[in-house]
């Protein structure tokens, strides 16, 4: 009876783990903080951290427990990330969520969009010279466009496994946007720039909103077709949301279907972060690598938004151009905070969420550009 008592202590949890197990139990109770104390991107941060923590309790292997183990529920439940399922589910509704009207009565702002996605290609050569190999450079430096799914996609195709450190990465930088992107907002503007009022958007007829979502994804799929995953959703998903007969389908997929994909995600994501697998040199290095293309990111709008401003009659704000990465809406809302702090009667809202929506697209189709030039 000794025995089996013994023989059942070493099985346990408590026998088993690491000093390694530990430093990720304070990750996962760090992202249940942020999540729940400070409200952080609750919603991405409360299931990867509850997953962090189940993923690193330890057990004995050969039971088909763990997330990397054959026929396991959670292996099963991890399916999803890996084949790309869940990133596009969730880019279906958000694309039934997005109102694309600001972004169509000003195009000009899908420039900035554009502009943001130079922190992406900048961290592919600095992960190169690094070391990291080919694949694993053109997933590092997806963190740059600042979409949690599209980072998780791109490297389920080219490195899956680094799935859980660029995930970790992407999420977590997308949740500290409020830490991040303000100063560098700060130190590229003057206050006189902070305090440019864009005109009020043109109102854009209910036949533009419907027209754009089709000539939309055959633009953009045409030119990045392996973007067809993400974009294809994107764009019906705002479909069923503007053609205006389907609202049972486009309302499912702006809750239930969303929700449903984003939990697991989240969840199973945080499980993969297994100690044994997570806490490497590798992931120390993309964690670094993120936050340099996180921060070029930001910057390479604003940038871009003054140089703009060169050669435009009316001005744009420049804090747009920090909008223009995709973490949506938590850049808008940043870069609409920013404004009221300087003038509060300055609402940059919902042109924030026009260079919002365009970085999304924008890092969708380089998702795609690095996918077929790597595969």
């Amino acid at each position: 009876m000794f025995d089996l008592l013994i023989h059942f202590l070493q099985n346990t949890g408590y026998y088993l783990a690491d000093y390694r197990h530990y430093i990720m139990l304070v990750v996962g109770f760090s992202f249940l903080y942020l999540g729940t104390s400070k409200n952080y991107e609750p919603l991405l941060l409360v299931p990867i951290g509850f997953g962090i923590l189940v993923g690193n309790i330890p057990f004995f292997k050969g039971f088909g427990i763990g997330i990397y183990e054959n026929n396991s529920v959670l292996h099963y439940l991890y399916f999803g990330v890996t084949t790309g399922v869940y990133p596009s589910i969730v880019f279906l509704g958000l694309g039934a969520m997005t109102d694309f009207s600001s972004l169509l009565s000003q195009p000009k702002l899908m420039l900035l969009g554009a502009a943001a996605q130079m922190g992406i290609y900048f961290t592919l050569l600095s992960a190169l010279f690094l070391g990291f190999l080919p694949r694993e450079a053109a997933s590092i430096a997806i963190i740059g466009g600042a979409d949690g799914p599209t980072s998780i996609f791109l490297t389920a195709k080219l490195a899956p496994h680094l799935i859980g450190p660029i995930a970790i990465a992407a999420y977590s930088y997308m949740a500290l946007i409020p830490v991040i992107q303000p100063p560098i907002m700060r130190l590229l503007t003057s206050r006189k720039e902070r305090l440019i009022k864009m005109p009020p958007s043109r109102e854009v007829s209910k036949k533009e909103l419907i027209i754009f979502p089709v000539v939309g994804v055959l633009l953009c799929c045409y030119l990045a077709p392996t973007a067809l995953p993400l974009l294809g959703l994107l764009f019906l998903g705002n479909f069923l949301k503007e053609c205006g007969v389907v609202d049972r389908l486009a309302k499912t997929a702006q809750s239930a279907i969303i929700d449903t994909a984003t939990i697991f995600l989240g969840f199973t994501v945080g499980c993969s972060t297994q100690a044994d697998v997570f806490l490497t040199p590798k992931a120390l290095g993309i964690f670094f690598l993120g936050a340099v293309a996180f921060s070029i990111a930001t910057a390479s709008g604003v940038i871009f938004a003054k140089i703009m401003n060169l050669f435009l009659k009316e001005k744009i704000n420049p804090l747009l151009g920090a909008a223009g990465v995709s973490a949506v809406p938590g850049s808008a809302r940043e870069v609409h905070l920013m404004g009221l702090k300087e003038d509060p009667t300055n609402f940059l809202l919902m042109h924030g969420m026009a260079c919002n929506s365009s970085g999304v697209i924008g890092s969708a189709i380089c998702a795609g550009i690095l996918w077929s030039f790597f595969m």
